[in-house]
């Protein structure tokens, strides 16, 4: 092969760079979900799921100007569960707007099965508002973004409504 045939297989800067980006990507995807122990269905309590969500919410990657508090919502029992309802609602409150002019909830549902064992964790899931969804902890590793999407949404729809 010579020197010319070999430079018209090399890609030109743009390619590889996009290639790169590529491999930077793939990279990210590989990093570890972080999630945590789950009590039993013997050893749950209400607030002792509040407190496991606030772990869980712990362990993800999120800014520390964003805030939330987080609260019981109601218990719903199945035929063959029960399950817990909890709600994350996020904002970024600053000096000039302690109030925030949106907010993003993330909703939690913690299942006690009733045909497994009483020592068998609890199974945990979770949604975003905007989205039906619905989400392992242990299989996606939670995202920042997902929130900014969230407030950038309400805020145009503010914006749109406002103006009308």
């Amino acid at each position: 092969m010579d020197k010319k045939e070999d430079k018209d297989h090399t890609p030109p800067d743009n390619e590889r760079s996009s290639t790169e980006d590529c491999l930077k990507k793939k990279e990210k995807a590989k990093r570890v979900i972080k999630t945590i122990q789950w009590t039993t269905g013997n050893n749950f309590t209400v607030e002792r799921g509040r407190q496991q969500i606030e772990e869980l919410i712990s362990t993800w990657d999120i800014h520390e100007s964003w805030l939330h508090h987080s609260e019981f919502l109601e218990e719903e029992e199945l035929k063959d569960s029960k399950r817990y309802h909890y709600r994350a609602c996020w904002g970024i409150p600053t000096r000039r707007k302690p109030i925030p002019r949106a907010t993003a909830s993330v909703y939690f549902v913690i299942v006690i099965s009733k045909l497994k064992p009483d020592t068998s964790p609890v199974e945990v899931f979770f949604r975003l508002e905007s989205s039906r969804l619905i989400r392992r902890p242990e299989e996606c590793q939670f995202r920042e973004k997902w929130l900014q999407d969230i407030i950038q949404n309400k805020i145009i729809l503010i914006e749109r409504l406002s103006s009308q």
